[in-house]
């Protein structure tokens, strides 16, 4: 049971406050100076009492005696932190014993946050307790934001799972219709309008690759298909489609060691292919990029991208954030280093960026034989 809903107090929750205390004098006097509009008592003479009440309702704050028979207010209150229900109550201890420094360490020990002495200023108790339901409507405030914002984010991420998804099929036909347009006018300036729409369409078939990536990574639904792969392989297979789609540049691979490792092939292929995009899309246009793989060291697979240029110190932080960059529809959705190192985290591996002399490195390290079964985080 949550707050006690209080129609006459425009339909606003009481919130609940615990009062433990076996003389039956003590729980009215303090429900008569405590109870309110916004404040609901309950009232328990003995720990067992208690206890029953902490299972049926959520508590804002507990005011429990130190002196009851059976169960005094220090065993109740290590019962209360022993329980994932009732261990963040906040709990105040009243004695009537006179003030002890060691008796004082016990309740602060057991979880209490504070300690008062009776007779009670009701002036001190009020204002304590007025605090603490203050404090208490703002947390189930703020629980109640964050269970809105999660769910808005996972509707999010689903609608945009399906709207990524429903788009491949028009899509496809675009530039299936692009391509057959451009090679029935060729010669004419037909061609050059049917090339631009089958460029744009794959710049879009791209976009809607990596939504459909980030939308799996955020939705904990990536899961690595794993295998004996050779990298090298896999390299040489994703610079030579680099080469075909960016034929004015200089993209050079370099191989060494045995390049063999337990991996998904299609992710790390994504990894290579979205290094080189991003070292090519960012890197000066007359200097060449250069891909290595090194299977040289039996535990791990090195993998690096290096191209000219320097990258904004102040940027490096935040390189692998998802649309850290922002949308630019030449450039892309800003989602492809962010993907990297997923896939990279997903092999249980590491990747960082740095400034080097002359240029900028990106440099993956993947496990050759220790790799996770788990889902990217």
């Amino acid at each position: 049971m949550n707050d006690v809903f209080d129609p006459c107090n425009g339909g606003a929750a009481k919130a609940n406050v615990l009062i433990v205390d076996d003389v039956p004098q003590n729980i009215i006097a303090m429900d008569a100076l405590l109870a309110s509009d916004t404040v609901h008592i309950l009232k328990a003479a003995s720990g067992a009492e208690a206890l029953e009440l902490l299972l049926v309702h959520d508590v804002a704050l507990a005011l429990l005696d130190v002196q009851m028979p059976e169960m005094d207010g220090f065993s109740l209150a290590e019962i209360m932190r022993g329980s994932q229900r009732t261990r963040d109550i906040p709990i105040i201890f009243l004695t009537a014993s006179p003030n002890d420094p060691a008796r004082s360490f016990k309740g602060y020990e057991t979880g209490a946050v504070d300690f008062l002495y009776k007779p009670i200023e009701p002036r001190i108790i009020k204002g304590k307790v007025d605090v603490f339901i203050q404090l208490y409507r703002q947390r189930l405030l703020l629980e109640a934001r964050n269970a809105s914002l999660e769910q808005a984010l996972k509707l999010n991420e689903a609608m945009i799972a399906v709207l990524t998804h429903d788009l491949r099929t028009p899509l496809s036909a675009i530039t299936l219709c692009s391509e057959r347009l451009r090679d029935e006018a060729e010669g004419t300036n037909l061609a050059r309008t049917a090339s631009f729409v089958e460029t744009s369409a794959r710049r879009m078939a791209r976009m809607i690759d990596q939504l459909l990536d980030f939308s799996r990574i955020r939705s904990d639904v990536v899961r690595l298909e794993l295998r004996d792969v050779d990298l090298a392989d896999t390299a040489r297979m994703v610079t030579d489609e680099m080469r075909q789609a960016h034929p004015g540049r200089d993209i050079r691979l370099d191989v060494e060691g045995d390049c063999h490792g337990l991996l998904d092939a299609v992710r790390i292929s994504q990894v290579l292919s979205n290094l080189l995009g991003n070292a090519v899309q960012y890197g000066a246009p007359d200097t060449p990029v250069t891909l290595s793989i090194d299977g040289s060291q039996a535990p791990c697979l090195v993998i690096r991208v290096e191209n000219a240029g320097q990258l904004p110190q102040e940027l490096i932080p935040r390189l692998f954030e998802p649309f850290k960059g922002g949308f630019h529809p030449s450039k892309g959705l800003g989602l492809g280093l962010y993907i990297v190192e997923q896939f990279v985290r997903a092999h249980d591996g590491q990747i960082h960026a740095s400034n080097v002399p002359g240029g900028v490195l990106f440099e993956a390290r993947v496990p050759r034989r220790k790799v996770s079964l788990v889902q990217a985080s």
